[in-house]
């Protein structure tokens, strides 16, 4: 990991840290708003301090990023508690290539976004199995490379308290590292559009583990399955029944968090936004968003080349 990390520090001031402030906050929350409001209130406190107290704050920066990830620990406890009542399984808000954007959703989240292995669908899922003092100690010090010092003043523990946090999330990462190549994965993923789309059953069966899980996530908006559907021949048999019942739907092959995956669409209208894990050449997990109001950024990926 670390990656994230290089985001470029800004030379215009506290305004200028809103793109390192914004990459935090999604990895943190794995919300586009969670994430933006996030930010919003942090600077809204940067702003509410009297110029005296600005002046005497040496890093604007480090004061921001620890203002920000404090709000996320807060949102992460009580996301908890929302998620148990939200429809279904929660997944993490899918981002498109920054080509991809819809120009009236989030253009300037677009240019934002740094889009490298740690925001990943797979890693970010690990992420959610983490407490929220995990998580934070983690992704500041492992993806952003904040030294255990600053965490401390986030998390309000000592220095050694929040590298024992970073190795405990560690262990779990450990689990969802990267298995190919994103050319390995783009053949397969191109190879389960073709057998979806042909709706040959055999030939899904052979592109999925047969331990593989698919996840969809609806948010109780829209139809999906609401408990994770396991084996891969039970999930090949679920895909062909939504082809199915979905004629006109096209699959394009798309860019989601930075590898490829497939997006679902009827009439220009982008319904599906599926992640894949594969590992030895078969796919392992698929995670499925349906939830239309976490498809904003997403209502013009018909549009435009496929990425080469």
């Amino acid at each position: 990991m670390g990656a994230a990390g290089a985001v470029e520090a800004s030379t215009d001031g506290p305004a200028g840290e809103r793109r390192q402030l914004i990459n935090v906050a999604y990895r943190l929350l794995g919300s586009l708003a969670e994430s933006e409001d996030a930010v919003q209130e942090a600077y809204a406190r940067w702003y509410a301090l009297p110029r005296s107290r600005q002046d005497e704050i040496a890093s604007p920066g480090a004061w921001l990023t620890t203002v920000t990830g404090r709000i996320c620990l807060d949102v992460l406890g009580s996301a908890r508690a929302r998620r148990e009542r939200y429809v279904g399984a929660w997944l993490p808000d899918p981002l498109p290539d920054r080509a991809e954007w819809d120009h009236g959703q989030g253009t300037d989240l677009a240019d934002q976004m740094v889009l490298d292995e740690s925001v990943t669908m797979a890693f970010l899922v690990v992420l959610e199995s983490m407490t929220p003092a995990e998580r934070v100690a983690f992704v500041l010090h492992d993806v952003f490379r904040y030294p255990f010092a600053e965490i401390a003043d986030v998390l309000g523990r000592t220095p050694a308290a929040c590298k024992q946090l970073a190795a405990s999330a560690r262990r779990r990462v450990r689990v969802a590292r990267a298995s190919v190549t994103a050319a390995g994965q783009a053949d397969v993923v191109r190879h389960v559009k073709e057998a979806w789309e042909s709706k040959d059953i055999a030939a899904l069966v052979g592109l999925l583990a047969p331990t593989a899980v698919m996840t969809a996530d609806g948010g109780g908006m829209v139809g999906t399955a609401l408990r994770p559907v396991e084996g891969g021949a039970r999930i090949a048999q679920y895909m062909v029944a939504i082809a199915a019942r979905a004629p006109g739907l096209e699959l394009l092959e798309r860019s989601v968090n930075g590898v490829p995956g497939l997006v679902a669409q009827r009439a220009g209208v982008v319904l599906t936004v599926a992640s894949f894990d594969v590992t030895d050449g078969r796919v392992t997990r698929i995670w499925a968003v349906r939830n239309p109001e976490k498809l904003r950024p997403w209502l013009r990926a018909g549009l435009g080349p496929v990425p080469g």
